[in-house]
């Protein structure tokens, strides 16, 4: 008969013992990139801008998302600095929702006052 195959797999015993654990280096290069982002966080605020519209030949406002960076601040140690990357990251993402739901309510808003703008100007044609 024939002889029994060879397989590929490792036993389960292999499995169990960690010998296929992730590479320190490659746990260390996403835990740097993490901080970074939150590191540099951000701040965002709604801001008005003017924008021109040459089908309705006027000017309209449009509310836009706008980021700044928060300040870094170097000099921390230990648990310090753990808990200032949780509050500029809860800090970032709070503004994010709260300035984008004011961007999108605005620019609402401001659509539908520029659909009653525009329709005078094409009645006045």
């Amino acid at each position: 008969m024939y002889p029994p195959r060879q397989s590929s797999r490792r036993p389960p015993s292999d499995l169990s013992s960690g010998s296929l654990s992730r590479p320190r280096g490659l746990i260390r290069l996403v835990a740097g990139a993490a901080l970074a982002v939150l590191v540099a966080g951000c701040v965002f605020a709604p801001r008005t801008i003017h924008v021109y519209d040459p089908d309705c030949q006027i000017t309209s406002r449009q509310m836009i998302l706008q980021a700044e960076q928060m300040p870094v601040f170097g000099h921390c140690r230990g648990e310090q600095c753990g808990a200032m990357l949780v509050i500029f990251g809860a800090v970032s993402a709070a503004t994010a929702v709260v300035s984008g739901s004011i961007v999108v309510v605005g620019n609402v808003v401001y659509w539908f006052e520029k659909q009653n703008d525009c329709k005078r100007v094409e009645a006045a044609k």
